[in-house]
């Protein structure tokens, strides 16, 4: 199964209630090209070094028209020690599947009542936490880096 075609949220229900007025949910999947990286530190020589960042709106909404755009910024080293050399692509992959991770991680508990300000909260949370493990100090922020390009998540 491709890991792209999850949806960031199958509805989420919980507390026994089975209506779809009773779902918080958001639409679409990250993929790779969610991910517009620019180079802020290059990477020199043989050693672990340079810098990457790209910016991302997610739309979240609720059923109940709620919405809110949670924007992030999304930083990631070029090469570690760890990893070695990470190249563009590898980047936007491990970007995208490290969301969706932390998507099902961060929004399985929510229900109806929870604001969306939290869920925005709670998915960089834990979507610092999954990018992290997968590229040590790889980092997810509020702030954007001036240098990046706001790319936002659709469907």
């Amino acid at each position: 199964m491709n890991p792209y075609a999850l949806p960031l949220l199958i509805a989420v229900l919980l507390s026994g209630c089975t209506t779809p007025r009773t779902v918080t949910f958001v639409e679409g999947a990250l993929v790779p090209r969610n991910f517009r990286f620019v180079t802020i530190v290059k990477q020199r020589g043989d050693e672990a070094g340079g810098w990457r960042a790209a910016c991302l709106r997610l739309p979240i909404k609720s059923d109940t028209g709620d919405a809110i755009i949670c924007k992030m910024g999304v930083d990631m080293p070029i090469k570690t020690l760890e990893d070695g050399l990470i190249t563009l692509p590898a980047a936007q992959r491990i970007a995208a599947d490290s969301g969706n991770a932390a998507a099902q991680i961060a929004f399985a508990p929510t229900t109806i009542e929870t604001p969306m300000g939290i869920l925005c909260e709670n998915f960089k949370t834990a979507f610092h936490l999954t990018l992290d493990a997968a590229v040590v100090g790889s980092r997810v922020k509020t702030a954007c880096h001036p240098k990046s390009e706001s790319a936002r998540a659709e469907r």
